[in-house]
């Protein structure tokens, strides 16, 4: 059931001077004063970030399991107890092996990383999409958090918490290793957010024209925009997942020597240890991870900004 914000319209007021009243709004169309896909001014930033950020820990934390085995799909040259034929597979006997809690651990960095990180994310949409169109802008990610994540996710993972990982990395690799994948997460981050934001217009486009307040075609255009743009851009998220964990055996196996780093020396790499399907490592995983954790996002984003709106609009309708 569709959803509008539009208020009902009040009764006709007595002849005489003055302005004509406001004209009722029409069923099914929103008010022109007060559109749901416009939130009132003045309050807008704030509201576009706090929605944001609660969709964003929403998203990663829900999720997060899955990424925790899109993780270990990717690894180029997996321990061969680590080798997992489905998203399935991989979760259960994580946690048969390795303990209930396994595909959890790194969970709280990225929690803290993913609700301003989300809050930047959405207000720059908003914002971008106003004044711009489609010409959209990514808000960013905490680097460091997401090596951290990565290197906790990996199969024997040295590391028993955030912090002895962050100290170590630090004292053994210098500061600098928590950038090693800054510029194809960047690279990355570009086409994603084009790909994932012009499907996700297009699929409002043809199935909630009026933008209404319509959940089931947020959740839909929503996974199907996650899982198109997750697909197109797997080579690079592979590139950058390479970088962050520093596989020991799968660059020494083709004499890496000390640490690598560099998109061009990822590409390279990766198509030494697994050829063209290499960049395709974890495709299933990421894409099964994205189309719901998107479908969250979005549609937690969306409720909030109903919900604000729609409270804005009754309180100046009861004035």
């Amino acid at each position: 059931m569709e959803l509008s914000c539009g208020v009902g319209g009040s009764a006709a007021a007595p002849p005489g001077p003055g302005p004509p009243p406001p004209a009722a709004a029409t069923p099914g169309q929103p008010m022109e004063s007060e559109e749901y896909e416009s939130l009132p001014s003045g309050a807008s930033l704030g509201t576009h970030m706090m929605a944001g950020a609660v969709a964003g820990i929403m998203e990663h934390t829900v999720m997060y399991p899955v990424d925790s085995v899109k993780t270990r799909m990717q690894s180029l040259q997996p321990d061969p107890k680590a080798q997992y034929r489905s998203v399935y597979e991989a979760l259960k006997k994580i946690v048969l092996t390795e303990g209930f809690w396994r595909p959890l651990r790194g969970i709280n960095v990225t929690m803290l990383g993913a609700g301003p990180a989300h809050a930047l994310y959405f207000a720059c949409y908003e914002q971008m999409k106003q004044s711009l169109s489609d010409i959209l802008q990514h808000g960013g990610n905490s680097h460091l958090a997401n090596v951290v994540k990565q290197r906790l996710q990996m199969f024997n993972s040295p590391y028993t918490s955030v912090v002895a990982c962050v100290r170590t990395v630090q004292r053994t690799e210098g500061f600098g290793a928590f950038y090693r994948s800054y510029t194809t997460q960047l690279t990355m981050n570009v086409p994603f957010q084009a790909i994932h934001f012009i499907t996700y217009e297009f699929m409002q486009e043809q199935l909630n024209p009026h933008r209404d307040y319509h959940p089931q075609s947020h959740i839909v255009s929503g996974a199907v925009a996650g899982a198109v743009a997750a697909a197109a851009t797997t080579p690079l998220d592979v590139c950058k997942t390479l970088l962050n964990t520093q596989e020991n055996l799968a660059l020494s196996s083709v004499n890496v020597s000390g640490h690598l780093s560099g998109m061009l020396n990822a590409f390279k790499t990766v198509y030494q240890l697994g050829g063209l399907p290499g960049y395709f490592r974890g495709v299933q995983a990421r894409v099964i991870y994205q189309m719901p954790s998107t479908a969250i996002a979005w549609s937690v984003y969306e409720l909030f900004k109903y919900l604000l709106t729609k409270h804005k609009v009754e309180r100046r309708a009861s004035l």
